[in-house]
């Protein structure tokens, strides 16, 4: 068997008896400064393992997510009725979608943004709406015409005040006009307003009363509204909550619709039978908005060539007048491609220093129309998009954390001929952006804190000998002085 001493031969770290060394002031000092250094550059060095380095380049797109971009939003509109509200979605290849709703939701707002309602659907079939005979006559409405000063007048005195807000110029308010006189003339024969009181049909020229249209937000001609007197009446400023008719518009229709409102009130004594509740449902009649704005959130998917989302206000049978249009709006956030998940926020946070952070670039700004141009004013956003695809290499094995598509967007105006719109134009780069991360190795960690502890110890050792020796010579100097 090799002997203990013979063992003992190849220790590298001889001990030295404690009694034969000797602690020293100077080489306390010294020994806290080394282990500070120590300290500090352990620090150092394990701040630099563990930040993330990356490499950029450029390379052809080679997308996961398909032929389909799919694009997330949601934009404020103060002054754009849920109502009419539409979004259209068209591309450089002819394909066109006009009045998306299946993955559209529309939320009236007020003018500070705030939620004033439930979700609105979108009328469908307004084009297919019957309009009855026309007729070229003159166009003098036979309903009772109402203004600002009679309007609530009429409205406290009447059970059912039916309203059109019309404008003389408009195309679909002249198609009505015939149907709308006829029924007007029936209605005042068969329930006579002195005597009976429970309904009138009257109209209002809004080219004349903007105020009396602004404030029951008339965006589109014609607007039929049925305003109910009774356990509706708010108290904002004894306005009432009031409905709107989107049902045929020949004469025929518009009578059974009254007489549909009317079933549930009893004429001796002029009361909503059951608090103005009634089961009673009537064809064409939805709740009327209570505010001029509306929220569209949703998403559409687009094919990834060059294409544009357009909201703007919509209809098969109203005309707008694009003077008193204001396409002003917030976007919360505009993003495309898949939205992130749960999981990769920590990835996300860890790797977001060395995205290009471009991708909300429209995110929580206002685009607003203002002054004696606002209106008729069409808001063009030009979006860049380009994909970014962030690989990790991690444990040695090479996975793509985040794909997202970032972008730089430029927004101007234009006055035009037509109704003004919001419009997103975006075009795709058929290049992306790929972010590799290069991860530092265990082991060169490792041989580096031991370098550093070495290193450190090793000078500090050479510092306190040359320091040891330089006192022994001035000891020996001063001392041959003396003799």
């Amino acid at each position: 068997m090799v002997s203990t001493t013979k063992i003992k031969s190849v220790d590298f770290y001889r001990k030295i008896p404690r009694d034969l060394t000797e602690a020293s002031l100077s080489g306390a000092g010294l020994s806290i400064i080394a282990a500070l250094a120590m300290v500090f550059l352990f620090g150092m060095e394990l701040s630099t393992y563990l930040a993330v380095t990356t490499n950029t380049s450029v390379i052809v797109d080679n997308s996961s997510d398909g032929d389909f971009l799919r694009i997330d939003f949601n934009v404020s509109f103060p002054s754009l009725s849920c109502e009419f509200a539409s979004v259209d979605v068209s591309n450089v290849l002819g394909t066109k979608r006009l009045n998306l709703t299946k993955t559209i939701k529309k939320v009236p707002i007020d003018p500070y943004l705030r939620a004033t309602g439930a979700e609105v659907h979108s009328t469908s079939g307004l084009h297919l709406i019957n309009h009855g005979d026309e007729d070229h006559g003159n166009n003098t409405y036979a309903a009772i015409p109402l203004t600002g000063a009679t309007f609530d007048k009429f409205s406290h005195h009447f059970q059912i005040l039916v309203v059109n807000f019309y404008a003389p110029w408009c195309y679909w308010s002249n198609r009505l006009k015939p149907s709308w006189e006829k029924a007007a003339e029936i209605t005042r024969q068969r329930y006579n307003p002195e005597t009976d009181g429970r309904v009138l049909l009257g109209s209002v020229d809004c080219t004349e009363e903007t105020t009396l249209c602004k404030r029951n937000h008339i965006q589109g001609y014609p607007s039929i509204r049925i305003f109910r007197k009774g356990s509706d009446l708010k108290e904002d400023h004894g306005h009432h909550e009031h409905e709107s008719y989107h049902g045929d518009r020949d004469t025929e229709s518009i009578l059974k619709m009254v007489e549909e409102l009317l079933k549930p009130i009893k004429k001796e004594d002029h009361k909503l039978a059951l608090d103005g509740k009634t089961d009673n449902v009537v064809s064409g009649i939805k709740k009327a908005p209570v505010s001029g704005g509306c929220r569209i959130v949703g998403y559409v998917r687009a094919k990834k060539v060059p294409a544009e989302i357009i909201i703007s206000a919509h209809s098969g049978a109203h005309s707008f007048d694009a003077s008193q249009m204001n396409m002003s709006h917030y976007v919360s956030h505009l993003t495309f491609g898949k939205m992130i998940s749960e999981r990769l926020l920590t990835d996300m946070k860890r790797l977001m220093p060395y995205l290009g952070l471009s991708h909300d670039r429209l995110n929580s700004k206002w685009f607003v129309n203002e002054g004696q141009f606002a209106a008729n004013v069409t808001i063009e956003h030009y979006l860049q998009v380009v994909k970014t695809e962030v690989v990790s290499r991690r444990f040695g094995q090479e996975h793509s954390v985040i794909e997202e598509y970032e972008y730089t967007a430029h927004s101007s105006v234009a006055h035009g001929y037509y109704y003004p719109v919001a419009k997103f134009r975006f075009d795709l780069s058929p290049m992306q952006v790929l972010i590799s991360e290069n991860p530092k190795s265990f082991s060169h960690f490792i041989t580096n804190v031991c370098a550093i502890i070495g290193g450190v110890f090793t000078v500090a050792g050479i510092l306190d000998s040359i320091f040891q020796n330089t006192l022994r010579l001035v000891k020996k100097i001063e001392l041959g002085k003396n003799i």
